[in-house]
C-alpha cells in the first residue's frame, strides 16, 4: 500500500510504517496532506494493524508547511488548506491506534506538531526541533505543543525560532529515546511491535482513555478508567490473557 507521496509498509505482526515521502525536506502541501489522510483513514478501517510508525525519507523528518504552496493559494484555497492541516494533525492525535514517530532529522513547524502528534517520539542524535514561523510572520501550533512541552519551553520555542537538539528534548521528557540515525527506525518499530502483541481490546481502550482524561479533573480522570478497566475484565481477550497466566504460556490475541 504505497502512493506517490506516502508509503505504507504492514508487517506480519500488525506495524504500519508510514513513510513520508516528498524529497528534499518532505514539507507538507496539499497533495501530501490527502494522501497521508486517505492512508490514516485505510489504516483505521484495518483490523489487522494495531501498531503505526510514523517516520520519513532523506535526512529530514519534515520541513513543515510547503511556504511556497501558501503563497499561491487563494483564499477558498487557504481555508481548506487550513482545514487539511488540522485534519492531519487530528489523525495522529485521535488515533485509536497507538502512532510511535520515528523521527529520522530536522522536525520543523507543522513537522515538529505532526511528532508531538503522536504517542512517543523516538529521534536521531542529530535531529532537531524548531518552530521557525515566527521567522516568516505565521505561527501556531500552541495548542499541540503544550501537551509535550514546559510552557516556558514552548513559549520560547515559538517566539524565538531556535533549533533545539534532540538530547535537549530528551532532558526535558518530551521525546521517548534518542539514538544514533540508523537505530531510530528499528527501535520505534521494536517498541510497536511489543504494543501490537498486546491485547487489541487493551490497547484502543487505554488509547481512548489517553485523550479523555487528560482533560478531567483527576478524580473524574481515574473514575473513568476504573469503569474502562471493569469493562475489558469482561472482553474475550482478558479471558485469554488469564488463562495464559495460569497456564504460563503466551496468550493469543483474537
Amino acid at each position: 500500500m504505497t502512493g506517490k507521496l506516502i508509503g505504507v509498509d504492514i508487517s506480519k505482526i500488525g506495524v504500519a510504517t508510514v513513510t513520508l515521502n516528498r524529497p528534499p525536506v518532505n514539507a507538507m502541501g496539499q497533495k501530501i496532506r490527502e494522501e497521508f489522510l486517505s492512508s490514516m483513514d485505510d489504516l483505521r478501517a484495518n483490523d489487522e494493524v494495531r501498531v503505526i510508525v510514523l517516520t520519513a525519507t532523506g535526512k529530514v523528518f519534515c520541513a513543515g508547511a510547503d511556504i511556497k504552496e501558501k503563497n499561491t493559494l487563494t483564499s477558498r484555497d487557504y481555508a481548506r488548506a487550513n482545514r487539511l492541516t488540522r485534519d492531519t494533525f487530528l489523525a495522529l492525535l485521535e488515533s485509536q491506534k497507538p502512532v510511535i514517530a520515528a523521527v529520522n532529522g530536522g522536525a520543523l513547524g507543522a513537522g515538529f506538531v505532526m511528532a508531538a502528534c503522536c504517542d512517543m517520539i523516538f529521534a536521531a542524535e542529530d535531529a532537531f526541533f524548531a518552530m521557525p514561523e515566527i521567522d516568516v510572520g505565521l505561527g501556531g501550533g500552541a495548542s499541540f505543543l503544550q501537551r509535550i512541552l514546559p510552557l516556558a519551553k514552548m513559549k520560547r520555542m515559538m517566539l524565538t525560532g531556535e533549533r533545539v537538539p534532540s538530547a535537549e528534548l530528551y532532558r526535558i521528557g518530551a521525546i521517548e529515546e534518542y539514538l544514533p540515525s540508523e537505530e531510530v527506525l528499528p527501535r520505534a518499530q521494536h517498541v510497536a511491535e511489543i504494543i501490537a502483541r498486546k491485547s487489541p481490546t487493551a490497547v484502543q481502550t487505554i488509547q481512548s482513555s489517553f485523550r479523555t482524561v487528560e482533560q478531567l479533573p483527576l478524580h473524574e480522570g481515574f473514575r473513568l478508567e476504573q469503569h474502562y478497566t471493569t469493562n475489558l475484565s469482561k472482553t474475550d481477550d482478558a479471558r485469554e490473557a488469564r488463562q495464559a497466566f495460569i497456564e504460563k504460556r503466551k496468550a493469543n490475541f483474537s
